[in-house]
């Protein structure tokens, strides 16, 4: 793992150390999935505005579940004899 020095406020860093005591690496955990959780939830901002910028058609998706079954032996086409 890379380690990132990171300088916070002194209110901000009395918040953590009450939330995630830096003792038994709570304070890295806590840390690292607040920081995996932010980059998530900018990964899903701009994929929703890609998606508000250039929207899907506006018909409703047609789905046709037989499309999705494996074909069964009376869908395979027949070999031809030679």
């Amino acid at each position: 793992m890379k380690q990132v020095i990171l300088e916070l406020p002194d209110e901000t860093a009395a918040e953590l150390e009450l939330v995630a005591p830096g003792h038994a690496r709570q304070r890295s955990a806590f840390l690292r999935t607040a920081i995996r959780e932010a980059l998530d939830r900018a990964a899903e901002e701009r994929m929703a505005a890609a998606y508000r910028a250039q929207p899907d058609d506006s018909e409703p998706a047609y789905l046709d579940p037989a499309a999705w079954q494996p074909p069964t032996p009376k869908d395979r086409p027949k070999a031809r004899k030679r």
